[in-house]
């Protein structure tokens, strides 16, 4: 370093020595002797004040240096000593330089030195560089990483600081942990089940039930309340939860082995309320979730979580309910609505088949026999059911049906709209209808999904019905219709419909289906002209067989897939997925299909494979037998690979 005399003792030197000059100019007037000997004195004192404060700058610029070196010693020992872990990275995140506990914590005592920084951590180096604190762990510890920039000439390095908050950490997690839950655990139809089973049977049932309850809390710190003969209130910390669910509620295994009588197995449903801050919060979001779960047929656990809903189970056919009595209490209620009601509106779910367009013809013929005005909304060009459409048109002097678009002109605040054989927002036949609605009435036999309508004035919802035709023929038994009976070709529209869902009577059908189909019968039902209603033309024939013949059998399901265009693709799919459950040794059958820009995944089981939840994988969903989902901007190959992978995910749960 130049060290340079400083400016102001050159200045004071100037000073004196021109004051000196100038007394010494004043005394010459006087004596010439005097001048010289002033101006000697006066350039000895200036120099020998130069030297003084020459020697004293340069003693402490001395000081000045050690100091410095002093400090910088200090400071490069202290990063050195630092209790935590420091690095410094450059640009391309190389180590060039870092401390002892650097080396130990986070290095693991290997020689760091020209390592990229996330062969040591693994951490979001970007967002570090710009500033952002991010966590870090590192054999068993957990450190917050700041990132200090500084720049040397076009050069820039990071200062990585390790701020050590395992306990911190650790505090968050058990405050999580022991966060409490409520979980709501239903036994499914209790009440039905037990009603004709004897005294011991019960009693048995009743023991070995709550029995199953204790052996689910042995392992947790929680508290089990029965609030009634079916149901039990759990309170439980979020770990014990978290562990049951990554076990999938093995109870609901469990549960199925306890048989009444040896013939019917007992099943749960299960709703968790989980991720709320108080108790009360928790307890509204476990009925929230049980609700969800007997909804979908019952033997079943639902948790919400922050996507929507997670299940687990439902692989057991819902059990059928013998008492009539909420059918009777919701004819009633629904019959006081319509006559209250000045216009009724009839509407299913888009591409609507013989079980929504039927069902929908049975409500209007019953409507009207009340003296109201109702019709059938159904788009004719985008339907199914056009036979039986065409065949209600032929027999009726009235016009029983009207497009979307005229409903949503005709529709007033007074009037009522009833949805039937569908709950989906997503699925309706037109969904302005819907918003213009002031009254919305749902009448549906699909297992419950996320998508609900939550606005409806009355919710008619029963998953173990066979079809929403057996309801819509329950709930006309309790009209009061004056002793009159609804039209023969309103009773083979619904018959066509119960025969539709339940496979000509062989899949989930109940003592109470075939009580609807009697009731049919006895109302002028001819099964000839339903029979005729299932009938193709020879070309249909031919293309279902075409895609028939496309099938391959993977992990025990028929998988079809076709490119074929033609009009009537959606009703020869489904035909050929129910075809293909005629295979020995399949599960269940799907069968890929384009139209347009979508490709839709029909699918079709016998009960020993729940389709509606592969296909509530794929975005979509329906009945345990009997599903579909529509995919978007993929290949046919593609949706064969996704619809693979979600069969091999349900088989290994």
């Amino acid at each position: 370093m130049k060290r340079k005399l400083p400016f102001p003792v050159i200045f004071v030197a100037l000073l004196m020595l021109a004051n000196t000059i100038g007394s010494a100019v004043l005394l010459s007037f006087y004596n010439l002797k005097y001048f010289f000997v002033s101006l000697s004195i006066a350039i000895v004192l200036t120099i020998i004040f130069i030297l003084i404060l020459f020697f004293m700058t340069k003693s402490l610029y001395r000081h000045i240096s050690r100091m410095n070196r002093l400090i910088k010693t200090a400071g490069a020992e202290y990063i050195t000593s630092l209790p935590s872990p420091v690095a410094v990275i450059d640009d391309n995140n190389t180590i060039i330089w870092y401390n002892e506990f650097f080396r130990e914590k986070v290095a693991l005592e290997r020689d760091a030195f020209g390592l990229n920084i996330q062969d040591c951590i693994n951490i979001d180096i970007l967002s570090l560089k710009n500033g952002e604190n991010r966590p870090c762990s590192v054999n068993g510890s957990i450190y917050d990483v700041s990132a200090k920039k500084d720049s040397i000439k076009t050069d820039s390095i990071y200062v990585l600081s390790f701020q050590d908050a395992t306990e911190v950490y650790k505090l968050q997690k058990q405050l999580v942990e022991t966060h409490h839950s409520i979980l709501v655990i239903m036994l499914d139809n209790y009440d039905d089940i037990m009603q004709n089973a004897k005294e011991s049977e019960k009693a048995k049932t009743t023991v070995e039930a709550q029995q199953l309850i204790e052996n689910f809390m042995a392992d947790t710190n929680g508290i089990a309340k029965s609030i009634s003969n079916n149901t039990f209130l759990i309170i439980m910390e979020d770990c014990h939860i978290n562990k049951i669910i990554e076990e999938k509620f093995k109870i609901l295994d469990l549960a199925r082995n306890i048989k009444i009588g040896e013939r019917t197995p007992l099943t749960l449903s299960i709703g968790v309320g989980q991720g709320t801050d108080t108790l009360a919060e928790s307890e509204i979001l476990a009925r929230q979730c049980l609700d969800m779960a007997l909804g979908r047929g019952g033997d079943q656990a639902v948790v919400k979580t922050e996507n929507g809903y997670r299940f687990f189970g439902g692989v057991s056919k819902g059990v059928e309910k013998k008492s009539r009595s909420k059918t009777r209490v919701i004819a009633n209620a629904l019959q006081d609505l319509i006559n209250d009601c000045e216009k009724i509106f009839v509407m299913g779910h888009r591409f609507g088949d013989l079980d929504s367009v039927g069902s929908s013809i049975g409500i209007v013929s019953a409507v009207r026999l009340m003296g109201k005005e109702a019709f059938v909304v159904v788009d004719k060009k985008k339907n199914l059911a056009i036979q039986l459409i065409d065949m209600v048109e032929a027999n009726s002097d009235e016009n029983y049906f009207i497009s979307p678009s005229e409903a949503c002109d005709l529709i007033k605040e007074r009037d009522l709209l009833i949805i039937s054989d569908t709950h989906n927002k997503d699925f309706l036949e037109n969904h302005e209808l819907y918003k213009k609605a002031h009254q919305v009435v749902i009448i549906d036999h699909h297992r419950k999904n996320v998508n609900f309508i939550d606005d409806a004035v009355i919710f008619h919802h029963e998953p173990y019905a066979s079809s929403a035709s057996e309801m819509v023929t329950e709930l006309i038994q309790y009209f009061k219709l004056n002793n009159k009976s609804i039209p023969a070709f309103a009773s083979e529209a619904l018959l066509a419909g119960i025969a539709l869902d339940t496979k000509n009577f062989v899949m989930r059908t109940g003592v109470r289906t075939f009580e609807a189909a009697a009731f049919l019968k006895k109302t002028g039902a001819d099964t000839i002209v339903v029979k005729s209603l299932f009938t193709n033309s020879i070309d249909t024939y031919q293309k279902k067989t075409q895609v028939v013949s496309s099938a391959e059998i993977y992990n025990r399901c028929a998988i079809a897939h076709t490119e074929m265009k033609c009009d009537n693709i959606r009703l020869v799919c489904p035909q050929a997925a129910d075809e293909l459950l005629n295979i020995t040794d399949v599960d269940a059958s799907f069968v890929i299909f384009r139209t347009g820009d979508t490709v839709n995944i029909s699918a079709r089981s016998l009960g020993a494979l729940n389709v509606q939840v592969i296909m509530e994988c794929l975005g979509g969903g329906g009945h345990q037998t009997m599903a579909a989902a529509q995919l978007e901007n993929v290949s046919i190959a593609e949706a064969k690979k996704l619809l693979a992978k979600a069969i091999d995910d349900n088989k290994s749960t």
